[in-house]
């Protein structure tokens, strides 16, 4: 395949991963986590966080947003999201077949939800013939490529706090917002309140696995046998396990995420000088949103990978990966360019 602009899953493994699961396969290791590259990993994550941080692994992002969510929840309640929600939208209804619970969209402006959209849903508490809310769960980078500050996370961490629920955050692409904040991930989840965090990494690099990570020691007791129940224990964990420890070494994962936003970034410029594309969201990380027409869009998808995320406004997105190219992109642009000039 061609470079494609369809996801950042399509990209390969970074050859930093790849080494380190070569180097993990040697020899024995006992099984189902109690092997050392696992410990290590465990290690790495309290020292990124604090020492109270409990990290679990699991296969894939689904995984572990169902999995944390089931962890903060009973049946009867509620867990509040964005309307375009990776729970919400692209996990086949796993979220309410797992955890039992109601999930309710929010109105959000360009993927964020706002305290106000929150509170109208923070309602019937002790009313037995209503959902109890319990969790707001948010996509950090938005399932729209932009960045909630931390004073936006922390506003809604307290809200939730202050009617005994918790914010969960879906971190598929944590390292990407972190690249563009210039923050570490910490000063905008542990240390704004968050609660349980899917900590991703196949799309910056990873061949396999997500991280749960917990930061209240009543939400991961008894998270082992909840993960088991979910068919996401690996037997072979230090496969998972010895990723995480090579990515979040000297800040590989930032520096793979850095280079995507960068890229999607010059995208971003380079689309600057078409004029019939129109890009329809701030670019704030490694994906560009543009609408353009139709015509245009189906000529260009017959060169390049890409997905129209809304068919009525022909909105497409564009997703900028670890090993994108200036190269790549000034392709795809001349490409925009050339088909603009033959449709015309």
């Amino acid at each position: 395949m061609i470079h494609s602009f369809g996801s950042d899953n399509h990209s390969g493994v970074a050859p930093e991963i790849l080494k380190s699961i070569e180097e993990a396969n040697s020899g024995f290791e006992v099984a189902y986590g109690d092997d050392r590259y696992t410990k290590e990993a465990e290690e790495i994550f309290k020292r990124l966080f604090n020492d109270s941080t409990s990290a679990f692994f699991v296969f894939n992002g689904t995984g572990a947003n169902i999995l944390s969510l089931r962890a903060m929840t009973d049946s009867y309640n509620s867990i509040l999201c964005p309307i375009n929600a990776h729970i919400n939208v692209d996990e086949c209804g796993a979220p309410e077949k797992f955890t039992g619970c109601k999930v309710v969209p929010l109105l959000s402006e360009n993927g964020k939800v706002k305290p106000e959209s929150v509170i109208n849903e923070l309602k019937g508490f002790g009313f037995q013939h209503h959902s109890q809310p319990k969790v707001l769960s948010i996509s950090q980078p938005t399932e729209l490529g932009t960045l909630y500050t931390p004073g936006e996370i922390s506003e809604l961490a307290a809200l939730m706090h202050s009617v005994g629920g918790y914010l969960h955050i879906d971190g598929s692409r944590i390292s990407n917002a972190a690249a563009a904040l210039e923050l570490p991930i910490k000063a905008f989840t542990l240390d704004c309140g968050v609660d349980a965090l899917s900590f991703g990494g196949t799309k910056n690099g990873l061949l396999i696995g997500e991280a749960v990570l917990f930061f209240r020691e009543e939400l991961s007791n008894n998270f082992l046998y909840i993960r088991k129940q979910g068919a996401q224990l690996f037997s072979k964990n230090r496969f998972i396990a010895a990723q995480f420890c090579a990515y979040l070494k000297d800040g590989l994962n930032i520096r793979l995420a850095q280079h995507s936003n960068r890229m999607a970034k010059y995208l971003e410029k380079r689309l600057h000088e078409v004029n019939s594309v129109t890009i329809s969201r701030p670019v704030e990380t490694n994906v560009v949103f543009a609408k353009l027409d139709l015509k245009l869009a189906e000529e260009l998808m017959k060169k390049h990978y890409f997905y129209i995320w809304d068919e009525q406004t022909t909105e497409v997105r564009w997703m900028c990966s670890f090993n994108t190219t200036n190269e790549d992109i000034d392709n795809f642009v001349d490409d925009i360019i050339s088909l603009s000039n033959q449709i015309r």
